[in-house]
């Protein structure tokens, strides 16, 4: 029984999450904001590789862990190109996800920098074929049985994202653009429509150049399909010019986490701890993640400098 149970209860969890998965799972967006937004996709000129790995409810038998790899670069003077995969397993339910981001850049003004971008996924889920021999399973389940033999979708989201001065810092996304719109034809609920799921994002990075530490706080705003509104809170301080990094968050379905990381040269490691308010928190042990990134830079362009990294907005050099 408590086999069966695991399994529900993780059925119904990846079942919510698997639409725009990355926003409903990850929480380092305010240090990678490509995981979420695919405007951010060559916005800091230089070429980005990262992986992100999640493992939530840790202790919890057949407990979710997602493993995200993807890389994001400019192409030319103003377009951006990403791509990237994700896989995601839990009890005996398994997705796999692969994405695609293309972004543009408008040059407006000097402090001023503007991207958009769209973003094309695919997404199979499929179910173990040892379900089949568990008490619980029927014969002629349609459902199941779809997902025994694999299902796929497609979708899709929109993004923008810019800076102003290089140390404020937003983006919106609009997300399951197309789920959303089918959601809609399905159903007769107002609320289904392809603009009903979105992300804000927005920040502001203080920098006191003598003592060489910044300061980041920032908040994210999301609707997400079939994922209940939440808010998120999190400041992120930087010393040393960011040579180590700490922060915190608050989400508002009842969860904090603390993070460390650090930068080192085109290297970036981030960790992260999650303890949930919850009462499913007694019978696992919280959620851990991790981010290695590496930034590679561009060749230089006629008439372009480089950008800041958008994930840390503010130049090293500039007082607030």
């Amino acid at each position: 029984m408590k086999k069966f149970i695991t399994i529900i209860i993780c059925f119904l969890v990846v079942a919510k999450l698997s639409a725009q998965q990355e926003a409903a799972i990850f929480s380092h967006y305010y240090l990678t904001p490509i995981i979420i937004n695919p405007a951010v996709a060559g916005f800091a000129e230089e070429h980005q590789v990262q992986v992100n790995a999640r493992g939530s409810w840790t202790g919890f038998i057949d407990a979710p862990s997602t493993v995200h790899a993807s890389y994001n670069g400019p192409v030319g003077n103003n377009f951006g190109f990403g791509l990237g995969v994700m896989t995601e397993s839990a009890a005996q339910l398994n997705m796999l996800t692969g994405k695609m981001n293309f972004a543009f850049r408008f040059p407006i003004k000097e402090d001023i920098k503007i991207s958009a971008g769209v973003s094309a996924s695919y997404q199979q889920m499929s179910i173990d074929n040892n379900i089949t021999a568990s008490n619980f399973f029927q014969e002629g389940d349609k459902i199941l049985e779809r997902a025994l033999d694999g299902e796929g979708t497609f979708d899709a989201s929109f993004g923008l994202y810019g800076t102003f001065r290089d140390q404020t810092f937003a983006g919106l996304v609009l997300a399951d653009l197309v789920q959303g719109k089918l959601d809609g034809i399905k159903t007769t609920s107002s609320q289904a429509n392809f603009l009903s799921y979105f992300m804000f994002h927005f920040g502001h990075r203080f920098y006191i150049e003598d003592l060489k530490f910044s300061l980041t706080p920032s908040i994210l705003l999301r609707q997400i399909q079939d994922v209940p509104n939440q808010v998120d809170l999190n400041i992120q301080a930087g010393f040393l010019d960011d040579q180590l990094i700490a922060g915190l968050s608050y989400h508002s379905l009842g969860a904090v986490g603390v993070m460390l990381g650090t930068k080192l040269s085109n290297f970036y490691l981030y960790y992260s701890y999650e303890l949930s308010f919850q009462r499913f928190q007694q019978f696992n042990s919280g959620s851990h993640e991790i981010t290695l990134a590496f930034a590679f830079k561009r060749k230089d362009v006629p008439g372009k400098t480089k950008a800041p990294n958008p994930s840390t907005p503010a130049p090293q050099n500039n007082k607030n």
